[in-house]
């Protein structure tokens, strides 16, 4: 008796200790992370429809997205704004429906009268199964489309709910669709926005009619987010001074490769400036000399001619700068004191510089002006100070346009009686048939001010 006694103690201190061990496992395993629902599951408080007019209820803790006809897209977008942040959400999504999570996100009215535009992680029941793919709405389009990632293709789980993880951390955006590593980029465009579910315009469609994409479980965590972070097994897409997207099969190439001065000189010189530029991070400036025109390093310009091209590249200024691209120029003209010779889409501190108050016509040296002779649209989108802008330039059979942050500012045509009248009336009227040339360099100007560039990309028009 006494030994059946030992033995039943023992089997009864064992499992004592093994239901101990387990609850301590299952305790180490569970997620202490700093969750905050983003939908209570009953309403849409904290939430607001924009964009369109499909609609959005909450049926069976689940937000229900359903397409209308004739209508654009439309977004449930989040009242708050975010910057870093791990989102984990589930959805589910009528096969013949498109969507998406914006994140980082924004609507602004002097953009594109409002238009939501910002990061989108891509819903996609499509063949083509790029959900988890990261999209620039209303912007650059594809950024990180899932062509070389099958796997991720694969994951997505067709009139079933499917699981998302977006990880957004300073400039590095990550996801997982059904735990499955699906993109990863590297792109600093915006740091701030908010969340948006999408229901995907459908035009005059009448079969997707009253599709439905559902959404639940949506949660975030926005303190110590690095702690949380997940590590993934692809490799990134670097958008800093590189193609991507479909921009080399659209015949985009990089004019500065973002680490040498290949492919640049000094404009009055046989070789790149010796001082007065760097190049630091990806990122090439014109370092301040006092503010003088062309007196520190000196302007710099392509090797290469261009005749009918698109340019586009970043730039940043500093509080008071005064710089400009310059395109079509001819450095055999003014070999003396100055900057060289072209037409310019200026570089200027509106609010600070004096310049912006000058010119032959008036306002014609604000930013993104053609300098002297055509003032930029006043309601031109500028980022403040510290912040990069985007400056576009297109020039096909003498039209020309200049783009500010995705919106065309100013366009003329070259070699016209409009134009050749603006000029006579301009600083520029002591040169000889001005801007009128077929084919020039592009110059990145040295006004004595620090000024940065990057993202420097052309392509060639075909007349």
């Amino acid at each position: 008796m006494k030994l059946n006694f030992k033995i039943l103690r023992i089997k009864e201190l064992l499992v004592a200790a093994l239901l101990i061990l387990f609850i301590g496992c299952k305790s180490d395993n569970k997620d202490d992370a700093p969750w905050v629902n983003l939908f209570d599951g009953e309403t849409l408080n904290g939430w607001s429809k924009i964009g369109g007019f499909a609609s959005y209820e909450v049926k069976d803790g689940a937000i229900v997205g359903t397409s209308t006809l004739n209508t654009p897209n439309t977004f449930l977008r989040s009242d708050k704004v975010y910057g870093d942040f791990i989102l984990e959400l589930e959805y589910k999504v009528d096969p013949k429906l498109n969507s998406g999570i914006q994140i980082r996100s924004n609507s602004i009215p002097s953009y594109r009268n409002g238009k939501v535009h910002g990061y989108q992680v891509e819903i996609d029941p499509s063949e083509r199964a790029w959900s988890a793919g990261i999209y620039d709405e209303s912007r650059r389009g594809w950024l990180n489309p899932l062509m070389d990632n099958p796997t991720a293709q694969k994951a997505f789980k067709q009139n079933e709910w499917n699981k998302y993880r977006i990880e957004a951390i300073g400039d590095t955006l990550r996801t997982w669709i059904n735990g499955v590593p699906a993109a990863y980029l590297i792109d600093d465009m915006t740091a701030t926005g908010f969340i948006g579910l999408q229901v995907h315009g459908i035009g005059k469609d009448e079969e997707k009619n009253g599709t439905q994409v559902t959404w639940k479980n949506v949660k975030i965590i926005t303190e110590n987010v690095e702690k949380y972070s997940q590590k993934t097994s692809i490799n990134p897409i670097i958008t800093k001074n590189n193609l991507f997207g479909k921009e080399a099969e659209e015949g985009w190439k990089m004019l500065w490769d973002g680490k040498t001065t290949k492919g640049w000189k000094g404009a009055k010189l046989d070789g790149f400036p010796e001082s007065g530029w760097e190049i630091n991070d990806g990122v090439l400036s014109v370092l301040s000399s006092g503010g003088a025109e062309s007196t520190g390093g000196g302007d710099i310009v392509t090797a290469d001619l261009y005749s009918d091209f698109e340019l586009k590249l970043d730039f940043k200024i500093t509080e008071g700068a005064n710089s400009g691209i310059k395109y079509y120029v001819d450095t055999e003209i003014n070999k003396g004191a100055g900057s060289s010779i072209g037409l310019e889409f200026q570089i200027l501190d509106d609010t600070k510089h004096p310049d912006a108050k000058l010119g032959s016509h008036e306002g014609s040296r604000t930013i993104s002006s053609l300098y002297d002779l055509i003032q930029a649209d006043t309601n031109k989108i500028v980022h403040p100070i510290g912040e990069w802008n985007h400056a576009r330039i297109l020039s096909k059979n003498n039209h020309v346009e200049h783009w500010l942050n995705g919106r065309k500012v100013l366009e003329y045509e070259r070699k016209s009686p409009e134009y050749l009248n603006l000029v006579a009336e301009s600083k520029y009227k002591a040169w000889p048939n001005f801007g009128e040339a077929d084919q020039g360099r592009i110059l990145l100007q040295d006004h004595g001010d620090f000024v940065s560039f990057r993202n420097i990309k052309i392509r060639t028009l075909k007349k």
